[in-house]
């Protein structure tokens, strides 16, 4: 099974006291708490697809602790905090399936796009399935919880809701199926497609009934 998650952050701890406020007292205790969700997800032969924004450290022992403590197999969406420790002697890179700056796949008959950053128009978009359902979702981070994921909030909401004639002159709504993956949003643990649609929809109607209990951080 594939299993998706982003800006993880480990030894990153400045996460705690600002950008995120994660409801940690210590890095050390943020690491485990991650480690421990991850571990008790991952089942047998899990991919676990990481979209960026992995490890904060740039010591490879450090690196490699983590790497080591991680259960599953392990595929990589380079985020922009990654460059600190990705390929960096004494790290063991032999622990990824592969490190992709960008990444297109299928998921149990559904398209995956895989990026750090969120793609507005991604490839694929228009695409639906025989019974009408999305056929391709678009998969980031880099954003967490901030000002941006609200106006990405905002124009997934208005491009859903934009009439259009298609080539055969049909009038139908526009798809538009971006999901942050982001670790805070699925409490630190790794979720299949499936898992982070439902999440996804879930956390969308409570933003748009009730607007004003969204609380983004301001930076990231």
């Amino acid at each position: 099974m594939k299993l998706y998650i982003a800006d993880l952050h480990f030894f990153q701890d400045t996460l705690i006291e600002k950008h995120d406020k994660r409801n940690f007292p210590s890095g050390d205790e943020m690491n485990r708490y991650m480690i421990e969700r991850w571990n008790n997800k991952i089942r047998g032969g899990d991919i676990v697809i990481v979209l960026g924004d992995f490890i904060g450290s740039k010591e490879p022992e450090q690196v490699n602790r983590i790497l080591h403590q991680l259960k599953g197999k392990i595929c990589l969406i380079e985020g922009n905090h990654d460059y600190v420790w990705l390929n960096k002697s004494g790290v063991d890179m032999n622990r990824f399936e592969w490190v992709k700056p960008y990444a297109e796949f299928d998921d149990h008959g559904r398209t995956v796009v895989a990026s750090h950053y969120p793609i507005l128009c991604y490839n694929h978009q228009y695409q639906l399935k025989s019974d009408g359902s999305p056929q391709t979702y678009m998969l980031y981070g880099h954003v967490h919880n901030t000002h941006d994921e609200t106006c990405i909030n905002s124009y997934i909401r208005q491009t859903r809701e934009t009439q259009v004639i298609d080539s055969k002159g049909r009038e139908r709504k526009i798809p538009c199926n971006l999901i942050n993956c982001f670790c805070m949003f699925s409490d630190y643990t790794p979720l299949s497609l499936k898992e982070w649609i439902a999440l996804d929809e879930k956390r969308r109607q409570e933003l748009w009934r009730s607007p004003s209990t969204n609380s983004p951080s301001t930076v990231r």
